[in-house]
């Protein structure tokens, strides 16, 4: 006889899945659309609500054109939406929310900070 589990766990393992079709679901969209302003857009992760009313699209480009992809992504949300409807056996779907994922500037930017650090030098060598 199983064991049944905890709510939480239950809840978490079904969200994460949730996240992660949804994130498929978009990722795979986005392949279709014939839009310049998207070609190098890369969809990182999704978050639904646990109501799956809303959902982040969390995003990121390669270059300068985050402005133009968030515009891109945001006309072509109801055709996002309807493809996670069609794909997705949801009870809501959820509306799609878009911010730029901002980790790989971050990272960027404290590789530049310790590039620019100059080297510690042991304390016995001084002697």
């Amino acid at each position: 006889m199983r064991k049944p589990k905890p709510q939480n766990q239950q809840r978490y393992s079904r969200m994460a899945r949730v996240n992660e079709l949804c994130r498929e679901i978009v990722a795979d969209e986005l392949e279709r659309i014939e839009d310049e302003r998207l070609e190098l857009v890369t969809i990182i992760n999704v978050d639904v609500d646990p109501d799956l009313r809303r959902a982040r699209v969390d995003f990121s480009c390669l270059g300068e054109g985050e402005e133009e992809a968030e515009e891109a992504l945001v006309e072509h949300r109801h055709r996002l939406q309807s493809a996670i409807a069609r794909q997705a056996r949801l009870r809501n779907t959820p509306e799609l929310r878009f911010s730029v994922d901002t980790v790989i500037a971050h990272a960027a930017r404290i590789d530049e900070l310790l590039a620019a650090q100059p080297p510690i030098l042991d304390r016995d060598d001084d002697e």
